[in-house]
């Protein structure tokens, strides 16, 4: 399963970038909808832990990358 690029965004304003195949994505949607603090997440650049009380938005989702000329 290809991964792809997510940006996480945070309450105090900083956002990271984070490879994730589409099973991890989902599991990072399922604990965003409980928010009951930290948890870990394995990318394709290894594991990050999150607050996950701080996530105020994620944007992207596996295999959106194109290739190609648009016009």
């Amino acid at each position: 399963m290809a991964a792809g690029r997510i940006e996480i965004g945070f309450s105090g304003g900083q956002v990271i970038a984070v490879r994730l195949d589409e099973e991890k994505f989902k599991e990072l949607r399922k604990a965003l909808e409980k928010s009951d603090g930290w948890s870990d997440i394995e990318t394709e650049d290894g594991a990050i832990a999150l607050d996950l009380r701080e996530v105020v938005f994620i944007r992207g989702a596996p295999g959106e990358h194109r290739i190609g000329f648009s016009g």
